[in-house]
């Protein structure tokens, strides 16, 4: 059984092990595909794994043995997933892999817009303290997350986990999300409509998926039914913003501090409006990646092909 990963890079550099993928079949692992290298590199193969290479119909055609396309992800939408089913292929993702790590990472930009901890310690470093004339000194407004308001578009397991440790800040607690289930959530938490959300919120953090219902939701139009000096955290997929309209109230005040970690286009162009933005925090979509998820990325990849090649295949995300 021939397996490819198509860009392996990314999920393990170097310091992971792809010994479990090796026990189920004859494994090629590439660092990076263009999409011409790719098709090249599927010809014969059983099994294909992609985190972020496009795999389209006319790919899939042309790929007469292919049956498993895995996905060193959790989202999708690289994969024509009709395309698949009606080819008889299965399509697999990687779920719940990254849940603790995102939600940490959601809290890393929260503090770090809350107490500019690394500016702060590199002007100590740089500028020295012994010639200060007061004990304490500080460049930007520090803030306190208790009892302010942390509005969460988005409840899954990351949303919940998120949820958790604000409460754990003493911060409230409200949500928007498509499907609200009463039992997920924790005393004091409560589900509000999306205007609500804007409205009351100090915090607002991203947690859903990228549909074409949620592209673009925070625009210009959402922004301007948000509180004034609002905290924007988008976790999620860059496309859940617009992101000149962002800049543009980042600019005008309307929202304080942006952290962010995804983008429309990875990797972003030059001059990229938010990660240019003087009152934006910014890091390199490297929420998914401590050491620990992405042991776990791999073993959940392994398992789904596992799975798969006994007949009973799980994670399924066209059936």
């Amino acid at each position: 059984m021939k397996i490819v990963v198509l860009d392996g890079y990314t999920a393990n550099p170097g310091d992971l092990s792809w010994s479990a993928l090796e026990a189920l079949g004859q494994v090629e692992v590439y660092p990076r595909s263009t999409p011409q290298k790719a098709l090249q590199r599927m010809d014969g193969a059983w099994a294909v794994l992609s985190n972020k290479v496009v795999i389209d119909d006319a790919m899939m055609e042309k790929c007469p043995d292919l049956r498993y396309i895995g996905l060193l992800a959790t989202g999708y939408n690289i994969i024509d997933i009709a395309a698949a089913k009606r080819r008889g292929i299965t399509v697999t993702n990687i779920p719940a892999y990254s849940t603790q790590s995102v939600a940490q990472l959601t809290f890393a930009l929260l503090l770090e817009i809350c107490h500019h901890v690394g500016a702060h310690s590199s002007k100590l470093k740089d500028e020295g303290w012994e010639s200060r004339p007061d004990f304490t000194s500080w460049d930007y407004p520090l803030v306190e997350l208790a009892g302010k308001t942390m509005g969460l578009i988005g409840f899954g397991e990351i949303g919940q986990s998120v949820a958790r440790i604000a409460q754990a800040f003493g911060m409230n607690v409200i949500i928007h999300t498509r499907t609200e289930r009463p039992e997920a959530l924790l005393p004091g938490m409560q589900y509000v409509s999306l205007d609500t959300l804007y409205e009351r919120s100090d915090i607002i953090s991203l947690h859903c998926p990228l549909f074409d219902s949620t592209r673009g939701l925070i625009c210009r139009e959402s922004i301007a039914k948000m509180k004034t000096g609002v905290i924007l955290i988008n976790t999620a997929r860059g496309g859940i913003t617009a992101e000149q309209d962002v800049a543009d109230a980042l600019d005008a005040g309307k929202i304080a501090w942006m952290g962010v970690d995804v983008y429309t286009q990875e990797p972003p162009p030059a001059g990229h409006p938010l990660i240019c933005h003087p009152r934006c925090i910014a890091t390199p979509h490297f929420g998914w990646a401590p050491y620990e998820a992405r042991v776990r990325l791999l073993q959940i990849a392994s398992d789904n092909l596992k799975a798969f090649a006994a007949g009973d295949p799980i994670h399924v995300v066209n059936s």
